[in-house]
């Protein structure tokens, strides 16, 4: 039998490509290699017709889009006629929350629309959630879920500790997250004033300074970039929500996380508060080691509907507790442990926030496991069990193996 040649066009080396386009694709190439050989393009030639070498695959699966949004429509149809399957893979809205820090940007560039136009156009379309895949068939009618999935093998989803005498909370995330992280405004204030703090420690990673901002001539339409001071960051307004506007650390801690100094204080165990600094894609989830309650708050508008539920799949298999708001991708595997009329699930595998209790129920449910530790364990324990088999990448990439022989066998019928 033939093998079946794939070629793998990801959208960049880190973050999304890493996740839906070369993880994927490198577990199924060493553990399919009987039916697949593929390929990883990440800047492939198509420029000025140069496009005839595409045809020598039976599968292209790009993120987005492939080469001049122009010659898309072209391309796509071209590549249709001579017997390749084509997959566009997407895994955030095209339409940007008004939230979101790139919404002015694309905006202006019209990247709503050319998202939009890329959906219509494209064969066949992959993303990550139900949720997701129903709000794109409205628009596209090839539609399938390929979930996110995490590699048990890989050291970083490897179930670690680190000791620690106090209760650690956690939130990991990226740079576009502040109107989500503005739901725990005053959360860590009702911890200090109710005297938790030599109890906890809120725990901040993804740290980062880097960046630019966009600026935009209202005239001309013309984007000018330019770098950021470390106080400009989005990491700085979610620093001054874990810390309570600075007010529960010391005043040398306090000195010390104004440098910005990229050092561990020498005293951050005595602190109800620890900064941890971004590592890249393939290292970042280590940081759950230092999480007993990971958080998870979601403001509630359909971009975050259409997220996946990565953070609820990184806590399971670290095997954490998490508090997560109850909206859109964060119910799709979850059972509250907490009922509507006060009783505790022993088979619930996390907390869910209604968006209506947000000022005072992200407070009380982080005194309530801290006051039961040994809650927290069983919901990382239970937690891990629902995602175990289901997210693993074996798993998920066999459903993808499945999709690819099923759609090349459907086009050669």
């Amino acid at each position: 039998m033939r093998k079946i040649k794939v070629l793998v066009v990801p959208s960049d080396r880190e973050g999304v490509g890493y996740f839906r386009s070369i993880k994927p694709h490198v577990h199924m190439r060493e553990n399919y290699a009987d039916l697949f050989d593929i390929d990883i393009e990440f800047d492939p030639s198509i420029a000025d017709g140069n496009d005839e070498w595409l045809t020598d695959y039976d599968i292209i699966h790009y993120h987005k889009t492939l080469g001049e949004t122009e010659k898309l429509p072209n391309l796509l149809e071209k590549l249709d006629k001579a017997g390749v399957v084509t997959i566009m893979d997407i895994d955030d809205h095209w339409v940007l929350s008004p939230y979101h820090p790139n919404y002015a940007t694309n905006k202006v560039k019209g990247l709503e629309k050319e998202g939009l136009h890329h959906i219509k156009i494209a064969k066949h379309i992959t993303t990550t959630t139900s949720l997701f895949a129903d709000e794109i068939r409205k628009h596209s009618k090839n539609v399938y879920v390929i979930p996110n999935a995490i590699d048990p093998d890989e050291k970083q989803f490897k179930p670690q500790h680190e000791p620690s005498d106090r209760i650690r909370i956690g939130w990991l995330g990226g740079s576009t997250h502040v109107k989500d992280l503005e739901i725990l405004k005053g959360m860590v204030g009702r911890c200090k004033n109710d005297g938790l703090l030599d109890k906890i420690q809120f725990v901040l990673c993804g740290f980062s300074v880097d960046g630019h901002a966009n600026i935009i001539n209202k005239k001309t339409g013309e984007i000018v970039k330019r770098s950021i001071k470390p106080t400009e960051s989005q990491w700085f307004e979610y620093e001054k929500i874990f810390t309570d506007d600075y007010k529960i650390v010391s005043k040398p801690y306090k000195d010390f996380l104004l440098s910005f100094s990229k050092q561990e204080y020498p005293h951050v165990a005595n602190e109800a508060y620890r900064r941890v600094w971004s590592l890249p894609v393939s290292h970042y989830a280590l940081n759950y080691r230092l999480f007993d309650i990971a958080l998870a708050p979601l403001h509630e508008s359909m971009f975050n509907q259409c997220k996946s539920q990565l953070k609820i799949l990184e806590a399971g298999f670290h095997k954490k507790a998490i508090i997560a708001q109850d909206f859109g991708p964060y119910r799709l595997d979850t059972v509250n442990a907490y009922g509507s009329h006060g009783e505790w699930n022993p088979e619930g595998n996390c907390v869910l926030i209604d968006s209506r209790k947000n000022t005072k129920d992200w407070y009380k449910f982080i005194k309530y496991l801290v006051d039961s530790p040994e809650l927290i364990q069983q919901l990382g324990s239970n937690l891990y069990e629902t995602v175990k088999e289901t997210y693993s990448i074996k798993k998920v990439t066999e459903d993808r193996k499945n999709l690819y022989l099923r759609l090349v066998d459907g086009l050669n019928k």
